[in-house]
């Protein structure tokens, strides 16, 4: 009896005839994720990237090539499934990139490995950010279910488990030798081509990719101590604060001018979310219909202002306010890590610490949850006594709900709570009281508020759009209210019989409406990325009722706002305060590579010798505080 043959299926077909297609798959498929990765990170593809990023750093690209592909080789080989290895080595590239453009969107800043710790803080901002996903991101959707598709057709040849082990472990162990032997290895790194570049870290992912600028930045989650740190070495350095006076007169300041009889005045610090003079806009071609900052014009005249260089764009208030605090520098710590997540886990100095020892009592209030940034942790280490958040206020007035699910505790709010604490403080003590207001967070359109209650626009340049615009008048109206808030604190304060400094000062620029257009198409902005000097300082008021007159403080960094303010009114002031009113001799602010000069001026130069000996002694000290054997605080 003769057997029939059975006809092959076509999915039978088509794997026998694909199958040679196996040894091709692991260098197409990294190929592609290569270039997806780069297409979604850059937004683009174009030949300037090719000639300017990609040619120039092309080792660094070459080896993240080699390591996708041993990493889709040594998955296909163990698991025999070739659509497996395709959507892993894809999405291990893909999902990066994504976050790497949103970031720089939102923040200036790309996809960092210690971002993986603040995972809350960013799913639930980007949820209530607006930014829209882009062309590339659904195109390299597509290919790659393409390639799921075809992969399901490409079939392994059954083999014995230790040939298997053998197959998978050779290109496992490739992997491995590249991420460990040289991507995380800064000797190796260097030797292939790929240069720190700590300082701008969205140029750093432009040159190297989102791969290799992603893992070669865990080499940073190490902090190594200075050079030469020892007790004697602090000691040197105060010794030597402690021999000149190099701080600026700041003439008309009440340690200049002032009788000196207060020494322990009470001090309220408001780091205003996202505030800045928006009227500056008026010089540029935008004309509201009314004034939106007259309160903060009007403290000119009677109090210290200037402005604050902060270390964020687009997000990281923690950052600057964790300079602010202790007088800390970021320029210092791994590039986009959070302080007060990673840093701040034991009790650590801050003005608050120093100030309760001087008998201060010490209260933080921040109208969001207690848990984001990890503040519930942060504060009691920084030194203070008390933290009221959202979670302890009752039935508080929000607005702005277009993004923010119930809306943004309003700062006239805040101001009530801030008014209501101090009445109810104990008044056998000082206080040190900082809050941090919420109503102008990112991200913005005008359905935010009722038309009657916003800021218009009476006049634009050309190249602005309706949604920009619309987001425009959103952002001014926060920021009048947020005026108001300045004008009702002062006013109040103005009528207390006890010494009262008010330090208000704003957190950081945002994107408003399509990303940097309201900056780049009035001319506010010198170049169309959050590296622009322009978008970093922030106003800074120093206010006191005990002391009227005028004081022009120029541009200083963020963790200069604590110790400029000692100096404003003569308190004593710990040693690492001491040094950074000297240091304003030889430099205002270093901020990721962004240098203000004692005349004001920003550049990215290269630090002068007498600069750089300020700026390794600012880490020295820092250093021994945060990280180091404290010292600095024996001198106190």
């Amino acid at each position: 009896m003769q057997s029939i043959k059975t006809k092959p299926s076509i999915f039978a077909v088509i794997t026998r005839r694909l199958s040679p297609l196996r040894y091709a798959m692991a260098p197409l498929v990294s190929l592609i994720t290569l270039v997806c990765t780069e297409w979604i990170h850059r937004g683009e593809l174009t030949v300037k990237v090719l000639t300017d990023n990609v040619l120039p750093h092309l080792p660094a690209f070459l080896l993240t090539w080699l390591l996708l592909g041993f990493i889709y080789q040594a998955l296909a080989r163990a698991t025999r499934l070739h659509p497996l290895a395709v959507a892993v080595t894809g999405l291990l590239g893909c999902i990066p990139a994504a976050v790497t453009y949103f970031k720089l969107k939102l923040r200036g800043e790309p996809f960092f490995p210690w971002d993986l710790s603040q995972f809350s803080e960013a799913t639930d901002v980007a949820g209530k950010s607006g930014v829209e996903l882009q062309t590339s991101i659904w195109v390299s959707g597509l290919i790659f279910a393409v390639l799921f598709v075809l992969a399901c057709f490409v079939r392994e040849p059954k083999t014995g488990v230790r040939a298997r082990a053998l197959a998978a472990g050779i290109p496992a162990v490739g992997a491995l030798v590249l991420v460990f032997g040289v991507f995380i290895s800064p000797t190796v790194s260097q030797l292939v081509g790929i240069t720190p570049d700590m300082w701008m870290q969205n140029r750093y992912y432009r040159n190297y990719g989102v791969i290799a600028g992603f893992l070669t930045n865990i080499q940073n989650l190490q902090v190594d101590k200075p050079d030469g740190y020892s007790q004697e070495a602090v000691q040197e350095i105060i010794d030597k604060d402690a021999s000149q006076d190099l701080a600026p007169e700041f003439a008309g300041s009440y340690k200049r001018e002032g009788d000196g009889a207060v020494t322990q005045p009470n001090i309220i610090f408001v780091m205003n979310e996202s505030f800045w003079d928006v009227a500056e806009l008026e010089e540029y071609g935008v004309e509201f219909d009314q004034e939106v900052t007259p309160n903060l014009h009007r403290l000119m005249e009677s109090a210290a202002y200037g402005k604050a260089y902060s270390p964020s764009f687009g997000g990281g208030t923690c950052d600057v306010e964790f300079e602010a605090l202790t007088g800390y520098s970021v320029e210092f710590l791994p590039s986009g890590c959070k302080p007060f997540q990673q840093h701040v886990t034991r009790p650590m100095f801050s003005v608050a610490s120093y100030l309760k020892e001087q008998g201060y009592a010490t209260q933080a209030i921040h109208c969001y949850y207690a848990k984001f940034w990890s503040r519930n942790t942060a504060y009691p280490n920084l030194g203070f006594d008390e933290f009221i958040s959202l979670e302890d206020f009752e039935n508080p007035e929000k607005k702005r709900d277009y993004y923010w699910g119930g809306g943004l505790v309003t700062d006239a709010e805040m101001t009530r709570r801030i008014i209501q604490e101090w009445e109810e403080r104990d008044q056998d003590q000082p206080l040190f009281m900082h809050a941090v207001t919420m109503q102008n967070h990112t991200s913005y359109n005008e359905a935010n508020y009722p038309e009657e209650e916003l800021v218009d626009i009476v006049k634009a340049p050309e190249g602005i759009s309706d949604k920009t615009l619309g987001a425009l008048r959103d952002f001014a109206t926060g920021v009048k209210e947020a005026d108001a808030m300045l004008g009702e604190l002062t006013d109040y304060f103005s009528q207390v019989d006890e010494p009262v400094i008010l330090v208000f000062w704003g957190d950081h620029y945002n994107p408003i409406g399509s990303g940097y257009e309201v900056y780049t198409a009035t001319g506010y902005s010198s170049s169309p990325n959050s590296e622009a000097p322009e978008l970093h300082q922030m106003p800074l008021m120093i206010w006191s009722n005990y002391w009227d007159e005028p004081v022009d403080i120029g541009t200083v960094a963020a963790y200069e706002i604590s110790p400029v303010t000692f100096e404003l009114y003569g308190l004593e002031q710990p040693a690492l305060f001491d040094h950074l009113v000297d240091q304003l001799s030889a430099y205002r602010s270093r901020t990721h590579g962004v240098t203000i000069q004692p005349d004001g001026s920003a550049d990215t130069e290269e630090l002068t010798e007498e600069q750089s000996q300020w700026f390794d002694e600012h880490w020295m000290l820092q250093y021994d505080l945060m990280f180091g054997q404290e010292y600095a605080l024996e001198e106190q």
